[in-house]
């Protein structure tokens, strides 16, 4: 039996403003973050980063577990179209960690091989068959050790847009973490995605959009940083993602996975300092908005086993 959707709402370091992006922006500690994930009620989450939690798969299960939450996954961006470089063993230390903490999914971004989000490289048909060919060779290598592999398409990586997306799709077998914000930011269609590969969405990243930016940063007049730290993520419901919609289509088609809060934000200070202003706020409203379209009072733990 399927859990309720206010039972799969999941919490995401990065809607606090912590990133792998040298420079992002001020990084609140551990510590602040996962208490204020308990504080609204969220019981599980994304690990964050490397450096956010401890290395160690054990402590970094611990370092949650101190705070009643578990995890639900890992985002790892790991190059894939570079004959030279093995993205396995960066895989394989994801998924010792993930097995630690009982958590389920393998998080992939095709990663260009360079800092940051703002540009990348043109894809040749050589790098496009090994980029296919190392997401099922992930696949399988997840697979193998209980856990669920997904490709995340992300504004400034190798998978971007709707096309490519689509391309991933049709040419493996992994399965597909629908990111609502940066595929529509990277001109895609998330609706149209929700609808026409149901079976194949294995996890949810939902983030709401304002698309002037979005469009702005498409047309390359301002860069997806910039366009982040000037407010281009709204708290769910607030913004020009159809989020009722894809959440409609997915619970229909028989979706059992976790619907993951995570809003990509920069802070321009500590909270409480001038100019800083306090994430939890639009996690709140997120949390808010999303529990709207069910008659559930709160979340609450996650399905076993994942």
């Amino acid at each position: 039996m399927t859990a309720p959707l206010a039972r799969r709402i999941a919490g995401a370091p990065i809607s606090w403003g912590v990133s792998e992006v040298p420079g992002w922006g001020h990084q609140l500690e551990p510590g602040t973050v996962l208490r204020q994930m308990t504080e609204i009620g969220l019981t599980a989450t994304e690990f964050g980063p490397d450096g956010f939690l401890p290395d160690a798969p054990a402590e970094k299960a611990a370092a949650l577990a101190s705070y009643g939450l578990r995890a639900v996954g890992q985002f790892v961006p790991v190059v894939l179209h570079d004959p030279g470089h093995d993205p396995l063993p960066e895989v394989e230390t994801a998924i010792a960690g993930l097995l630690a903490a009982d958590a389920g999914t393998v998080v992939i971004a095709a990663a260009t091989g360079t800092d940051g989000y703002d540009a990348r490289p043109a894809l040749d048909e050589a790098g496009w068959t090994r980029l296919l060919a190392n997401l099922d060779r992930i696949s399988a290598a997840a697979a193998a050790a209980g856990l669920t592999a997904t490709l995340h398409p992300h504004v400034g990586t190798m998978v971007e847009t709707g096309e490519e997306t689509a391309r991933v799709l049709e040419g493996s077998g992994i399965g597909l973490c629908l990111d609502t914000g940066h595929l529509l930011i990277g001109g895609g269609d998330p609706v149209a995605i929700a609808a026409r590969w149901p079976g194949r969405i294995a996890h949810v990243h939902l983030k709401d959009v304002r698309l002037g930016l979005a469009e702005r940063v498409r047309a390359g007049d301002i860069s997806y940083t910039a366009a982040v730290a000037d407010g281009m993520y709204a708290p769910l419901g607030a913004g020009d993602v159809d989020i009722a919609e894809i959440v409609r289509l997915l619970e229909s088609s028989g979706y059992t996975g976790w619907y993951v809060l995570e809003q990509d934000t920069i802070l321009h200070a500590a909270p409480g300092a001038p100019g800083g202003a306090d994430p939890l706020d639009d996690v709140r409203a997120c949390v808010a908005y999303l529990l709207s379209l069910t008659e559930a009072p709160a979340p609450a733990p996650g399905p076993a086993g994942e």
